[in-house]
């Protein structure tokens, strides 16, 4: 029955950011999962070693959790927000709120992160209409970033391999560049940070009349591969943002809801944002729920009469479904009374020295990290940093490897991803860097 389910798998379905053919050599079907673990329909079981794509908190199963969404089942499952609202997404709105940067006022709910970005780019072009300066319509992207797979977050994106093919469908933005230090000319933080964000102010100097907002990953490019921001290269965009009158719209989809040691990443350096979209971990990766936050100056510029045609015409069928909500409120308590978010701090320093002693293998180029989130880039050559060749796939053999070995992640192109649940005991993350060190030994060994 197992492989029968397998063949199953392999003729109805259509896996995202999967190259099918691939999936037909190495198919995978879980089944269960309780704590950090997830078990395939074999029995085999696996760390989930990326958190079921960066939004696991306190693992699978967890009691509190499961309980909330049980407890809201007695209730009511969904009911419309459009033009009323209900409990739980009336005090989740209230308790994301409190735990904001304080310019932060309100919230509007979505499904994923793609679409808290997508609400995001639509209220900083409305608000400029709003308030009669119809000519700011344009919006500056940081190179290498991403946001979703939707057009408007695809459009202030800038991943050549994700995002070229749908080029005619895209508006224009401009590209700022980002600080990669690794790969920079200097390899110095503070001068590649410098010249960035100098990059950015002529551009604002240039542009800035025509420019709505900026987005921009906060502190970390994730899908990138991990690339963590010099210090002051965030708040240093959130100053050239103010200068110029230009929005500043945060993507804490990945990093918030303490995955990088704080609540929010923007936290590191004191960052207050225009609009803030957020995701994935809001639900301790449970369910679908999104939102983006803006302030009371933002949302004021659509309170009118309604023949004033300033009402933000938008919205999503499960927007602020109960069942997501009851289980973010119970997620955020958690937070609370497991202090997670000082955990991750305090747990992340002994991660920082677990993930050095993969610097001994000869093809790891670099180690980012921040907090929970961290990329190990993988590289043909350490002395000249020359990139293995796409084409034989080092990353993701690595990453089958690790499967075998009883660990899951997935790549970005030679970068390892590692991004395990918040609640990971040390002990686990011991375990887990083991069998990535191994994996990537033994796989590097006859990649050269």
């Amino acid at each position: 029955m197992t492989q029968a389910f397998i063949e199953k798998s392999k003729k109805y379905l259509w896996l995202p950011f999967t190259q099918m053919k691939d999936y037909d050599h190495d198919s995978l079907i879980i089944e269960s999962g309780k704590g950090i673990k997830v078990k395939d329909i074999f029995g085999k079981e696996y760390y989930d070693g990326f958190s079921s794509v960066w939004l696991n908190v306190h693992g699978h199963r967890k009691k509190e959790l499961d309980d909330a969404i049980k407890n809201q089942l007695e209730k009511i499952a969904h009911s419309t927000l459009l033009g009323m609202t209900n409990v739980p997404a009336t005090e989740l709105a209230e308790k994301l709120i409190e735990i904001s940067p304080e310019n932060l006022t309100r919230v509007f709910y979505s499904d994923s992160g793609a679409t808290a970005m997508e609400i995001a780019l639509k209220m900083a072009f409305q608000y400029w209409i709003n308030i009669g300066r119809p000519e700011k319509q344009k919006f500056i992207a940081m190179q290498n970033g991403y946001h979703g797979d939707t057009i408007g977050a695809v459009s202030v994106g800038s991943i050549e391999l994700f995002h070229h093919v749908y080029g005619p469908l895209m508006f224009d933005s401009y590209k700022a560049p980002i600080p990669y230090v690794y790969r920079s000319e200097s390899g110095d933080p503070i001068r590649c940070r410098d010249e960035c964000l100098h990059k950015l102010e002529q551009l604002l100097i240039e542009k800035h009349e025509e420019i709505a907002a900026l987005s921009i990953e906060s502190m970390i490019q994730g899908a990138a591969g991990m690339i963590v921001m010099p210090e002051g290269f965030l708040s240093g965009v959130r100053e050239l943002c103010t200068k110029f009158d230009v929005l500043m719209i945060v993507d804490e989809v990945a990093t918030g809801f303490g995955r990088t040691g704080k609540m929010f990443a923007c936290e590191h350096e004191h960052v207050q944002p225009d609009l803030m979209a957020v995701g994935k971990g809001i639900t301790g990766g449970y369910l679908p729920i999104a939102a983006t936050f803006t302030t009371e100056k933002i949302y004021e510029a659509f309170y009118d009469d309604y023949d004033q045609m300033k009402t933000f015409f938008h919205g999503h069928s499960y927007t602020g479904n109960q069942l997501g909500c009851a289980v973010a409120l119970e997620n955020l308590r958690l937070f609370k009374t497991e202090q997670i978010v000082e955990e991750v701090a305090r747990k992340a320093k002994v991660l920082e020295r677990l993930l050095g002693e993969l610097h001994t293998l000869p093809h790891v180029g670099d180690i980012r990290q921040l907090g929970f989130m961290c990329g190990i880039e993988l590289v043909a050559s350490k002395e000249t940093k020359e990139p293995f060749p796409s084409e034989k796939r080092v990353g993701y053999r690595v990453s089958l490897k690790m499967r075998e070995l009883g660990m899951l992640t997935r790549p970005l192109g030679n970068t390892i991803v590692f991004m395990p649940p918040l609640a990971s005991t040390i002990e686990e993350l011991e375990e887990m860097i083991s069998i990535m060190k191994e994996a990537i030994h033994e796989v590097t060994s006859v990649a050269v």
